[in-house]
């Protein structure tokens, strides 16, 4: 409990990790990826929880799931909507997908998205990291929600990143 807490006391830096011109990468993916299927697709890094959530046990899933609401995730027509979160002082990875991919995308799915994050993370490389989720969490969306050839892009959620 110590050291989880001194983590989130003491995080890493989400704009050392992502700064300006990367946060500007990963939204162009993500505007690139919603031309190729109906989905949405959110980012959102968060550098670690208030010490006294940390005291109480919160977690990066239950962190991730408020932030799904707080962002507005679930409000896509579809219920299409699907959020990639980072806790950094956590080194955790979490994936919230509205009710709309319930019996399309299993837990193993959502797990591989997050490995193939993770891989990059280790190696150094966050926005490699990011990227390389939005154009695997792309993969599942244009498999289930695909664009078809009269459907004009219309933007849900924004494709900026949130640094919370």
């Amino acid at each position: 409990m110590i050291q989880r807490l001194l983590r989130h006391l003491f995080p890493p830096s989400a704009q050392r990790l992502f700064p300006a011109a990367s946060l500007q990468r990963i939204a162009a993916a993500i505007a690139d990826s919603e031309l190729r299927h109906r989905g949405e697709i959110c980012f959102a890094v968060e550098p670690a929880l208030p010490p006294l959530a940390v005291l109480r046990g919160a977690d990066a899933r239950a962190r991730a799931h408020e932030v799904f609401v707080q962002l507005r995730v679930w409000d896509t027509e579809a219920n299409n909507g699907v959020l990639l979160y980072l806790l950094l002082a956590d080194h955790r990875i979490e994936i919230v997908a509205d009710r709309g991919f319930a019996g399309k995308v299993d837990d193993e799915q959502w797990r591989g998205v997050c490995h193939l994050i993770e891989e990059r993370l280790r190696e150094g490389e966050p926005e490699a990291a990011v990227l390389r989720g939005v154009e695997a969490l792309s993969a599942l969306l244009t498999l289930h929600f695909p664009r078809a050839g009269d459907d004009r892009d219309v933007n849900e959620l924004p494709d900026r990143p949130h640094l919370l």
